[in-house]
């Protein structure tokens, strides 16, 4: 890449990031076809299927929809990575696409985050979930974090830009220049409240429901069978959380940093931005993921619900 400069620091680096010509496009390729037609599904299931929404119901709805969102935004980064960042349309479509990416991504973190932390409430705290697992109170919630969401991206569409380098237009996922020191604490920001708030809330929730459910009650029966695929499923809700989403965060963090800083060499920062650019498929993934899990769930409680139908009618 290009001369660079951010802040007090100037970079004449050129980076080996050929390889992402070939892995983006393709990687993103792959997870709109899969993410469109699994998470329509999802969708089509939740609206003509399930009846009465239950409020986990209402969250993996908002959740599908917006790993929807996310997987419309991946068709034209495809195009444009594959042609080695050459965009050809407008800047406002730009700001729009990078836009979309980040909004539908942390709304899909932070409704994982509600549906882990509205079974954290009916495992560990049942009086609790009582009193605030009403519909209702769901709805509210789903509301606020599009509103929130959306107004905390909304500096997205002020930073990003595009500008022309040779016979290219890049259509950048950070800022210009003159903004990018702004745009690195504005990132901060984000990542504090958008992802290390909601992942140390996960693994708090989670590690203490998967501390409920293995401390032993009764002699082993159906219901610590039961409990036992409930461990399992959390245990893959948080594999996959920290597996698509820590390491994207994680490298885009030390790119921005590396990029700030004026003592950074350049194999540092080609490596950092080889690893970043490495990343955002996982991130990507998680929009395919989501919907094999509302499967797994709704086929657990399907089963969960026959079985005690079956014990209330023998008894």
């Amino acid at each position: 890449m290009g001369d660079s400069k951010t802040g007090n620091a100037t970079y004449r680096c050129i980076f080996q990031e050929d390889f992402k010509y070939i892995l983006l496009p393709v990687a993103y390729s792959v997870v709109f076809v899969f993410g469109f037609i699994l998470n329509i599904i999802a969708l089509y299931i939740f609206i003509f299927q399930i009846r009465p929404w239950k409020v986990v119901t209402l969250f993996m709805f908002n959740l599908a929809l917006s790993d929807l969102l996310y997987v419309l935004s991946l068709p034209l980064l495809a195009y444009y990575y594959s042609k080695a960042n050459d965009w050809p349309f407008s800047e406002p479509l730009c700001k729009i696409v990078r836009f979309l990416f980040y909004t539908s991504l942390y709304c899909s973190i932070l409704f994982l985050l509600c549906i882990s932390f509205y079974r954290f409430l009916a495992v560990c705290y049942p009086i609790h979930f009582l009193q605030w697992g009403h519909i209702r109170y769901a709805r509210i919630t789903s509301i606020t974090i599009w509103v929130v969401i959306i107004g905390i991206q909304s500096p997205i569409l002020y930073f990003v830009s595009t500008s022309h380098m040779d016979d290219s237009t890049i259509c950048h996922d950070t800022a210009s220049i003159e903004l990018f020191d702004q745009f690195v604490v504005y990132n901060t920001v984000t990542l504090v409240f958008l992802f290390c708030v909601p992942l140390t809330v996960l693994l708090a929730c989670n590690s203490f429901m998967i501390y409920v459910l293995v401390t032993p009650t009764v002699p082993a029966t159906q219901a610590s069978k039961s409990k036992r695929k409930s461990v399992k499923m959390i245990m893959t809700v948080l594999v996959v959380f920290i597996t698509c989403f820590l390491p994207y965060h994680v490298t885009r963090t030390l790119y921005y940093y590396y990029r700030k800083v004026d003592t950074a060499p350049c194999p540092t920062l080609d490596a950092v931005n080889a690893a970043y650019k490495s990343t955002r498929p996982f991130a990507s993934l998680n929009s395919c993921i989501d919907p094999v899990l509302y499967f797994l769930v709704w086929r657990f409680r399907l089963v969960r619900n026959r079985r005690r139908n079956m014990t209330e009618r023998e008894s």
